[in-house]
C-alpha cells in the first residue's frame, strides 16, 4: 500500500466547527422542511452562513490546517 503524506486532511479546528455547525442547521432546515415553517427554515439558512463565516474566520486566525496555531500544537519529533 502506498505511503500519504496528507498530515492535517482537513482535520482542523476551523474544519471541525464549520462542520459541526453546518451539520446543525442542516438538522434545523430538515425539521422545517417536515413541520412546513418558512421561518424555522430561514433560521436554518441563517445558522449555515453563520457557519461558513466562522470556519473562514477560524482559519484566517490560524486554527486551519495550515495555521499558526494548528502547527505549534503537533508534538512532531
Amino acid at each position: 500500500m502506498a505511503e500519504h503524506d496528507d498530515d492535517g486532511h482537513g482535520n482542523s479546528v476551523a474544519a471541525w466547527v464549520m462542520v459541526g455547525v453546518l451539520l446543525v442547521a442542516s438538522a434545523v432546515m430538515s425539521v422545517a422542511v417536515v413541520l412546513p415553517s418558512i421561518p424555522l427554515f430561514i433560521g436554518g439558512v441563517v445558522l449555515a452562513v453563520v457557519g461558513l463565516v466562522a470556519g473562514k474566520v477560524l482559519a484566517l486566525a490560524g486554527y486551519g490546517v495550515d495555521g499558526a496555531i494548528s502547527r505549534s500544537d503537533t508534538n512532531i519529533s
